[in-house]
């Protein structure tokens, strides 16, 4: 048997401007927005790289809407892998993406903490660095 999550239910408050905001600022794909219903949209956004989707769904209940932007009580709820921290974190910012941390190194790679449209907390997470430079933040980070 071959299974793989295909993609992770993000409720939203609004399909176009999360499009916007996924398509404009994250360079993510849009991959299928058709109508379900007149108020109703099966809305899939994918990173460049491939990988699981985002099924952008709009909040349909007052519960629904209390969660919009804190899927996960606060903590981080995505993460966001790249082949190039820099060239991603210094685009992200130029389109308006707020961090709220500048970028650290860990195990795993080099890392920033970032927020979608909504506030949901989303690691960008790069490749550990190689080399001697390997403990210093590139120039123009935070």
């Amino acid at each position: 048997m071959q299974q793989s999550i295909f993609a992770v239910t993000l409720v939203v408050n609004d399909y176009d401007e999360a499009i916007r905001f996924f398509t404009d600022s994250l360079r993510f794909t849009l991959v299928e927005d058709a109508a379900l219903s007149p108020t109703k949209r099966w809305v899939v956004v994918r990173p460049s790289g491939g990988g699981t989707s985002l099924l952008l769904a709009t909040a349909a209940t007052q519960l629904q809407s209390s969660r919009v932007g804190d899927q996960t009580g606060g903590r981080v709820f995505l993460f966001l892998h790249t082949d190039d921290f820099w060239r991603d974190y210094h685009e992200m910012r130029s389109r308006g993406v707020r961090f709220t941390e500048g970028p650290r190194e860990e195990e795993y790679g080099t890392v920033a903490v970032f927020l979608d449209l909504y506030g949901n907390r989303w690691d960008l997470v790069g490749p550990r660095p190689r080399g001697p430079a390997s403990n210093e933040l590139m120039p123009g980070g935070s």
